[in-house]
């Protein structure tokens, strides 16, 4: 039988064998210099080369590609130099994707010239699910004409990661839509020291297989040249077609799983894996174009002298600033002041929910990169709350759509969705239910802007009813604001009327972070006795509320206030009504701050009201214990410890495990009015 015609152009086989030899060299300076390069965790491309380059080669400025943790020798072919990887090797100030903040070959990639790969997280597969919101992204731009390069988006992982149960959201999503994203499998037959066939129940084509919609192909991912005439023509079809792929390439393992994890402590395979290095492949079918050896033998070399010299000048760059530890938190917001009119003449009472619609409907009207999704937010229900009732009407089943029951696929996928340019409104059905999204919100959607040095902000709305109402019972009525409170790189906002709902949601739109708008159930409809107030005449429609901003509820009486016989509470969401109702008892004596915003907090307007009352009540819906009130209660005294009378005190639900259905039991473990004035009672008597 006769060989298999090459017809990969000559150039590119010399550019390939350039950047292997290159891969190789910097696996070589690794080991052999490990007492530098252990300090931090790594691993290298060694036995992946030649699938890694085949690709790197093909992809195009406007494309999109998310490198997993082996992936320098990709990062090689789209252009990157050994040195600017090397700089994040030693976690250096100028690494040019975190600037020392993160591991080997976990980049963020921003430039014009080369496909933009965004934040890129440690965790297994879970670049999965934000790459592809990148996909969802841009064939949402193509199906609204807002965009039309044709760009492809590349998802590379291990063959360990398809296990993970957030990789299979991803690939059903893509199967589902039919995403224009490529998901390139590595195999190497190894997850960290176990091998496949002790882990996996399935082969992994027989796995994707069973989702339908992904069109499989398979090859010898050590062949550069039969990886790059596949990759040439998958990605061709994509380009026309705009469905996904899943490239699964065999490779062997010619290194460590990472550097902390080394060969030598559970490999039995070695040797076999050896017989399948790429590079001698890709040496001969060089060899076959008529180059000479003594060309070869320089292209050796070269890249060898190359990477000793980047490795030495890497080692000697400059480290981090210590105070560069606090930059690109956030990016910087515009909405800093209130805009617009809150009490417009003639405007009608409204009530939160329609003031929450109302709110989103103008931000699509008025912006088309603006798309709303979630479970259930579609046109047959608009939510369960109605919340999203009519916007599948008026804007079409593009821009508002249901999603399957995945919840880290709706947060995740604001990752992409924001990359490409638009402004995802998610919906997460109930708070009980975020809890399979956390992962994503804090290893991905947090953690975006400051791992890429600000490069890559995840600009969303993420929207949770919550709370108590109704007998929703253990699964409808939780409270989870102090676990989200310990998620930094999120805004956290929990209007108490529907004014405030309508004016958050602007701003929250406006700010380029992640911004998790927590909703009271309660509070939607105002049935709940004692809560009428937070019905609000509809603001205009520029209205624009900033965030980290506290508002003055009620105001305590000046001769009260000088005769040491006032109180501040500090509260949010419904704790606002319990204390409007305590207060009754206690005329004059109280002043009722509401948070509006869990983080940022407005500090300075909560300790200045503390200052002056010397005493302070703390409200919450939640479990008191180890809460988010019992923190801000530790701060509050903490700042104000000099002015207090009393210590501060937190009102808040009894501490068992989950809420009751039983409404009798409900009852017990809500606060309410009662406790609340019991509270302040005993505080005044200090």
């Amino acid at each position: 039988m006769a060989p298999k015609k090459n017809t990969v152009p000559a150039e590119a086989l010399h550019r390939a064998y350039d950047l292997m030899c290159t891969a190789k060299a910097m696996t070589d300076i690794y080991e052999d210099n490990k007492d530098v390069t252990s300090k931090y965790v790594h691993a290298t491309s060694r036995g992946h080369e030649a699938i890694q380059i085949a690709m790197g080669m093909q992809l195009e400025p406007q494309d999109w590609v998310a490198p997993y943790y082996r992936d320098d020798a990709l990062l090689l072919s789209l252009g990157m130099s050994p040195y600017e990887l090397m700089l994040q090797l030693q976690a250096k100030k100028d690494d040019p994707f975190s600037g020392g903040r993160s591991y080997y070959c976990h980049p963020s990639l921003r430039r014009d010239d080369m496909p933009k790969i965004p934040h890129q997280s440690s965790a297994t597969g879970m670049q999965a699910i934000p790459t592809t919101g990148v996909a969802m992204g841009i064939q949402y731009l193509e199906k609204e004409k807002l965009a039309n390069d044709k760009s492809v988006v590349v998802c590379s992982m291990g063959d360990g990661s398809i296990t993970e149960g957030e990789v299979s959201e991803a690939f059903h999503m893509a199967a589902l839509k039919q995403f224009p994203i490529l998901y390139l499998i590595q195999n190497n037959g190894w997850d960290i020291s176990a091998s496949g066939d002790e882990v996996r129940a399935n082969d992994i084509v027989d796995y994707v297989k069973g989702y339908g919609g992904i069109e499989i192909v398979e090859v010898a991912g050590n062949d550069f040249c039969e990886s790059y005439l596949a990759i040439q023509k998958v990605i061709k079809t994509m380009r026309k077609e705009r469905r996904p792929f899943l490239v699964h390439a065999n490779v062997p393992l010619l290194n460590h799983h990472t550097s902390g994890v080394r060969m030598e402590w559970y490999r039995d395979d070695l040797e076999e894996h050896k017989k399948n290095d790429p590079l001698p492949i890709l040496k001969s079918q060089l060899e076959a174009t008529g180059i000479k050896s003594a060309e070869i033998e320089k292209i050796e070399k070269q890249a060898i002298q190359n990477v000793k010299g980047d490795f030495k000048k890497a080692v000697q760059a400059d480290d981090p600033d210590p105070e560069e530890l606090f930059e690109n938190i956030f990016h910087p917001t515009p909405i800093t002041e209130e805009k617009g009119e809150r009490n417009p003449e003639g405007s009608a009472p409204t009530i939160m929910v329609d003031c929450a619609l109302l709110a989103i409907k103008e931000l699509m009207e008025d912006n088309p990169e603006c798309l709303l999704y979630g479970q259930d937010v579609g046109k047959r229900l608009g939510g369960v709350f109605r919340e999203a009732a009519t916007l599948a009407d008026i804007f079409g089943d593009n821009r508002v759509f249901n999603t399957p029951i995945q919840e880290a696929f709706i947060i995740g996928s604001t990752v992409g969705m924001s990359a490409v340019g638009c402004k995802p409104i998610v919906e997460v059905q109930f708070a009980d239910y975020i809890w399979p999204g956390l992962n994503q919100l804090f290893t991905e959607v947090s953690r975006s802007c400051y791992l890429s040095r600000g490069k890559w902000p995840v600009s969303c709305i993420i929207r949770v009813p919550i709370g108590a109402y109704g007998s929703g019972g253990p699964y409808h009525s939780s409270s989870v604001e102090s676990v989200l409170a310990n998620i930094r790189g999120i805004k956290i906002v929990y209007p108490s009327n529907s004014a405030d709902m309508k004016g958050l949601m602007k701003a929250a739109y406006h700010d380029p972070n992640p911004v998790v708008m927590l909703e009271h159930k309660g509070l939607y409809w105002s049935k709940i006795k004692g809560t009428e107030s937070a019905i609000c005449p509809e603001p205009s429609r520029d209205y624009i509320l900033p965030l980290g901003k506290g508002k003055l509820v009620l105001e305590a009486e000046k001769l009260q206030v000088g005769n040491g016989n006032s109180i501040a509470i500090i509260t949010y969401g419904m704790g606002v009504y319990w204390a409007k109702s305590a207060a009754d008892k206690f005329p004059g004596q109280v002043e009722i701050i509401d948070l509006r915003t869990i983080y940022p907090l407005d500090e300075e307007l909560i300790f200045e009201s503390v200052n002056k009352h010397s005493r302070c009540l703390v409200v919450s819906e939640e479990p008191k214990e180890n809460s988010f009130a019992q923190a801000l209660a530790g701060r509050i005294q903490e700042n104000c410890f000099s002015n207090l009378d009393a210590p501060v005190t937190v009102v808040g639900a009894e501490n068992v495990p989950a809420i009751p259905l039983n409404s009798i039991l409900e009852e017990r473990y809500l606060p309410n009015a009662e406790k609340v004035a019991e509270a302040i009672e005993n505080l005044l008597l200090f």
